[in-house]
């Protein structure tokens, strides 16, 4: 325990700086890039293929599937939102531990 406290302020800077570059590389490793994905362009695919051979099957047959797009879609902005809100708190508790490794107690308490 004496460790800890006679280290403290290294501790946390140290800490602080983790968070900070974990901050930042979550917030580029998640941000979209230009363009499509090889996901997208398979999925866009598949779509293609299932619109195709939905045309050329009979009209009276009708497809018990349900369309799954709205709830993919819903699915990926909530894991957009909670990467965004974990790399801001990420950041925040990078800063306010290196903020408080350099704030100076007073001894004479």
């Amino acid at each position: 325990m004496g460790f800890f406290l006679q280290h403290k302020a290294v501790i946390l800077r140290i800490v602080g700086s983790l968070m900070l570059v974990i901050g930042f590389a979550i917030h580029f490793w998640v941000t979209p890039k230009e363009g499509l994905s090889e996901n997208d362009k398979a999925a866009a695919r598949v779509a293609r293929m299932e619109a195709q051979v939905k045309g050329s099957s009979s009209k009276s047959s009708k497809s018990s599937k349900q369309d799954t797009s709205k709830f993919l879609e819903e699915l990926k902005s909530t894991q957009a939102k909670q990467m965004q809100y974990m790399t801001i708190l990420a950041m925040l508790f990078g800063v306010g531990f290196l903020g408080y490794s350099f704030i100076s107690k007073k001894e004479g308490t």
